[in-house]
């Protein structure tokens, strides 16, 4: 298959997947209520807590870390671009946390990538990604901030990336993954510096 016509599909598919709502479309079906005019106006798993509870708040990011992971491994499956420096599952990690903050099914509104950012994480090193999730979880659980936790964990990723000795398509990834996330919490960051944050309870 021509080069442009796998990138492009890989593209096209992963941005569709990342946009899937499914913290938006748990909420309504059990609810009936719009999640982005709730909380934050986030889509991800953090602002479904503030609905329905820590029970649907893994659920979703669970459901949300599939979602980044699937166009990864189907890359990494499928695709022959680029296949030595891992170029087709980057281009196709980049593309779902882009549909997972711009959903195409919201009018190009969404969630914070992060869970959906750590499966992407996963998929490509397990080792690398299933060390940041535990590190944002205990961040988190010890200073109650989820952005905290989010932010640390994920500037933290290619670093780790580095050290395991994983190809230089996934460290610059993680690099500009992990500014782009810092960028769409940047409301978060305000609040922390002016001491009004939200805390998991």
């Amino acid at each position: 298959m021509n080069l442009f016509i796998q990138l492009g599909l890989t593209i096209i598919l992963a941005y569709l997947i990342g946009s899937i709502p499914t913290g938006y479309i748990i909420v309504k079906s059990k609810t009936g209520e719009d999640l982005r005019q709730i909380g934050s106006g986030s889509t991800g798993a953090t602002n479904v807590k503030r609905v329905l509870g820590k029970k649907w708040f893994f659920i979703v990011l669970l459901l949300d870390a599939f979602k980044g992971a699937l166009p990864v491994v189907l890359a990494q499956l499928f695709v022959t671009v680029g296949v030595t420096y891992g170029l087709a599952p980057v281009i196709a990690a980049i593309a779902v946390i882009i549909g997972h903050s711009k959903s195409c099914f919201l009018n190009f509104k969404g969630g914070k990538s992060v869970a959906s950012g750590v499966g992407t994480i996963l998929a490509l090193n397990f080792l690398v990604g299933a060390i940041i999730a535990v590190i944002w979880a205990i961040i988190t659980y010890t200073t109650k901030y989820v952005s905290v936790g989010s932010i640390i964990a994920l500037l933290i990723s290619p670093i780790l990336m580095y050290v395991f000795h994983a190809p230089i398509a996934y460290v610059c990834y993680c690099a500009l993954g992990a500014i782009y996330i810092v960028y769409l919490h940047r409301e978060n960051i305000k609040r922390l510096i002016a001491g009004n944050e939200n805390k998991v309870r």
